[in-house]
Order: C-alpha cells, then structure tokens, then sequence
C-alpha cells in the first residue's frame, strides 16, 4: 500500500511593492516583517499563521 505524498500548504509569492512598484519574493508564513528591497516599505507582517500581505500579489509561485 503506497502513502500518498504530502503537498506542502505554504508558497512563495510574488508582491509589487505599494509605493516604489518593485517586485520582490515573499514568502507567504513569514514570522518576520518583511520590507522592500528597494525602498524599505512593509510587504508582509506576521500574524502568527499566514502573513498579512501589504503589496499586490503578482504571482502564486510553486
């Protein structure tokens, strides 16, 4: 009898930051705050299970 494969229910995604329009990778469970690489704005705040996603999602990444 084969097991089935468990499928990891975190990603990584894609957001435009709100103020500079900068696309950076954030992932989705971040326990920290996450800030744009180019300007310093807030992308992602934790919230102690999914993270709270300030900037536009652009893309689901897999």
């Amino acid at each position: 009898m084969k097991l089935p494969i468990p499928v990891p229910r975190s990603r990584f995604l894609r957001v435009k930051c709100p103020s500079c329009g900068s696309v950076n990778i954030v992932f989705d469970r971040a326990s920290t705050v996450v800030t744009c690489l180019s300007c310093g704005e807030v992308l992602a705040e934790p919230t102690g299970g999914k993270a709270k996603i300030l900037g536009e999602v652009v893309e689901v990444l897999t």
